[in-house]
């Protein structure tokens, strides 16, 4: 079965796995998906992942990571840029979000990374999700 919107997919799959207090989410693995993980992990969201290989296309481990009394350490993971509607960010945008609450992912021309990353980087991008 194919899926429409394989990034809000994980996005989706990691906030359950929050709230259900899950250690461990299995995630199908993609390029994108895998970069996505490394930006969770490099912001301390999670606590670490590994793609383990199968016979199909690979999934991603993540180990979920919760503060001393089992609460998540984010309280949004939101997916801004949707496959009906893309949302594109120049970096003079970049440059106005300066305040904004939390982490914003970008798919740029350089790689994924974060709006800070990119600012400094002075390139724009799509958004992919936003993290508080």
């Amino acid at each position: 079965m194919s899926m429409t919107d394989p990034i809000a997919d994980m996005l989706t799959r990691i906030r359950n796995a929050s709230k259900a207090k899950k250690r461990f989410v299995d995630i199908p693995s993609s390029k994108i998906k895998v970069e996505l993980a490394r930006i969770l992990e490099e912001k301390d969201f999670i606590s670490r992942y590994a793609v383990l290989k199968d016979n199909k296309q690979g999934i991603i481990r993540i180990k979920m990571r919760y503060t001393p009394d089992q609460q998540s350490v984010f309280t949004q993971l939101r997916r801004v840029s949707k496959p009906g509607l893309r949302q594109y960010m120049s970096r003079d945008d970049l440059h106005k979000q300066k305040r904004r609450l939390g982490t914003l992912v970008i798919s740029t021309s350089q790689g994924v990374m974060t709006e800070d990353d990119a600012r400094e980087k002075g390139i724009g991008g799509e958004a992919i999700c936003r993290i508080w």
